[in-house]
């Protein structure tokens, strides 16, 4: 269990096994945790240098020995602490390059390439990078809804996402399957600058998502944890068509 809970922070083996028997053993000597985890002096030494470099063991010198300890296991949390900040950094860091170098990426796009394009996304990490392409939108969104379905599968990016949309003031308009997740969610509509309409018949049911926004579709499987992107300017115009045609046809909301 240990092992396990060490290797998911980014232990290697090698590295539990010093940490773990170095704990054990209160402090020692390398020749002792060489023989406590029949490991090479060397790579036993090289371990140790990267346990200090995390802050979670210490060395001092006894006589003619030189003695390792391990810091209190609480240590392990600032550890983490440090990491989290050290990546925050990082990906600020990133981030700032990114935005600077973005107009040089646009550049590289032909904007008479009028091809369509489709792009595929996998995983609920897929299926949250679609999303975060539809808070790109430069109109309001259109979208064929199940809330049920699309909590179920990520529950932990909604409502969130519709907080962020709004806050970047991306309007939608939503025909929701008519269920109690989706009658919760409309009651938000105002602060989440939504507009919902309800499919008239509560047995008329569909779990994808589809979103329809400047020349794209994405169209989410919350079942199958999956995504499509599809970017044609026609066929966008086309499920606009088809969705405003539904749109005028279902009864405003009182």
């Amino acid at each position: 269990m240990l092992s396990t809970l060490l290797a998911s922070l980014g232990f290697s083996d090698k590295e539990s096994s010093i940490y773990l028997a170095l704990i054990k053993l209160t402090s020692g000597t390398a020749t002792e945790l060489a023989r406590s985890t029949r490991l090479n002096r060397t790579t036993v030494y090289d371990v140790l240098e990267v346990l200090m470099s995390r802050g979670l063991v210490s060395k001092f010198k006894k006589r003619s020995h030189t003695y390792f300890n391990a810091l209190d296991p609480r240590q392990l949390i600032s550890y983490l602490d440090r990491e989290e900040r050290e990546q925050s950094r990082k990906l600020i860091k990133q981030k700032q390059q990114v935005q600077a170098l973005l107009p040089e990426f646009i550049s590289l796009q032909n904007p008479l390439n009028s091809k369509p394009k489709v792009q595929f996304f996998e995983g609920e990490k897929g299926v949250r990078e679609a999303y975060e392409n539809t808070l790109t939108a430069k109109e309001p969104l259109r979208a064929y809804t199940n809330v049920a379905a699309m909590f179920e599968c990520l529950p932990n990016f909604f409502p969130e996402y519709f907080q962020r949309r709004a806050k970047a003031k991306i309007g939608i308009r939503a025909v929701f399957v008519d269920n109690k997740k989706s009658r919760e969610r409309a009651q938000h509509d105002r602060e989440e600058l939504r507009e919902s309409r309800f499919l008239p018949n509560k047995s008329r049911t569909f779990s994808p998502e589809i979103k329809i926004y400047d020349n794209k579709m994405v169209i989410a499987s919350w079942q199958e944890k999956m995504a499509v992107m599809i970017e044609s300017k026609e066929l966008a115009e086309l499920q606009k068509t088809i969705f405003d045609t539904l749109w005028d046809l279902l009864p405003k909301e009182r």
